[in-house]
């Protein structure tokens, strides 16, 4: 018996499916725009960290090397290179203005060595999140969406749990007031455990709290979590790690070591990885982040540059 609910359930669906095939069986330019995503490639500064360590470059005009050497035009800054400058307003805002002058994003500013915002010792915990509230308002004034920290701590996993949830809790709180993100990258020790920093995600529950899955950097007994030579001997699937931060992620790091002939990364199967990034949600940058050491820098850039687009137009 077909009943009103039924016959309009069936009408549903034969229009949907008129809608999606059409009387050629082709899709619609509607249905082609929806499934394809676009590739938004960025460059992050540690990828020239040699030449800007070595003075060869000047951090200043980053927005410019990366557009003009690169044709990148989103950039990812490294405290490192900025912290005589932290608390200068006036400088990023000019450096703002230089990006913008030049029609390149600046996108988040990468925090390291301000104390452990998962230290199971409160005054500690309480001295790294306030010492990352100048990075905040740097981040703001250059026009940044986030600051990306570390989830570091000594004690046990479940301590340290404890205080990543009230220390990300308390700095994401404050950030909220500049309408900056706080987001974690996956650094070595716990913070390379993808499934322990979605919990920390979950029980956090802030709109500004995220992630920054690195292609990289899965290694849990050593801090910085680098897998560069695969000589980690204790690391977390890198392809379990990125889908476990996606749902979280405020931003991506598309790390690359050294490459074979055919221009393929040696240890990260980039196929692989940028089919993970492309079937989820995330439709934000996906940064080049070089750190290979058989190549000059620039030349490493370019051919992730060069890896990226052939594979995400083929996937």
């Amino acid at each position: 018996m077909i009943t009103r609910r039924s016959f309009i359930k069936n009408i549903a669906w034969a229009s949907a499916a008129i809608s999606v095939t059409g009387c050629t069986n082709q899709p619609t330019p509607i249905a082609k725009k929806i499934v394809e995503k676009e590739l938004k490639i960025s460059l992050a500064q540690w990828s020239l960290n040699r030449a800007f360590f070595a003075k060869e470059l000047d951090p200043n005009d980053f927005a410019t090397i990366a557009s003009k050497e690169y044709g990148i035009k989103a950039i990812e800054f490294v405290s490192a290179f900025y912290k005589e400058q932290v608390k200068d307003e006036a400088f990023w805002q000019t450096m703002k203005k230089r990006s913008d002058d030049i029609d390149v994003k600046n996108l988040l500013i990468m925090v390291d060595d301000e104390g452990d915002l998962g230290s199971t010792k409160e005054e500690e915990r309480k001295a790294a999140v306030e010492n990352h509230y100048k990075w905040v308002h740097a981040a703001k004034l250059s026009g940044c969406h986030s600051i990306r920290v570390n989830a570091f701590g000594e004690g046990t996993k479940a301590a340290i749990r404890s205080a990543l949830v009230d220390g990300m809790g308390q700095l994401a709180t404050y950030a909220a007031k500049e309408n900056i993100n706080v987001i974690i990258e996956n650094h070595g020790l716990f913070s390379s455990d993808g499934k322990f920093i979605a919990g920390i995600m979950k029980e956090v529950n802030m709109p500004n709290f995220g992630t920054l899955p690195d292609f990289g950097n899965w290694c849990t007994n050593a801090k910085w979590g680098s897998t560069q030579k695969n000589k980690c001997d204790e690391v977390y699937d890198r392809y379990q790690g990125v889908k476990d931060f996606l749902p979280y992620a405020k931003g991506v790091s598309a790390k690359s070591y050294n490459f074979n002939s055919e221009g393929e990364d040696t240890i990260i199967d980039y196929q692989k990885m940028l089919k993970i990034v492309k079937d989820s949600d995330y439709d934000g940058y996906i940064g080049i982040e070089y750190e290979g050491e058989d190549l000059g820098e620039p030349e490493g850039i370019r051919i992730t540059k060069a890896l990226m687009e052939s594979v995400w137009a083929n996937i």
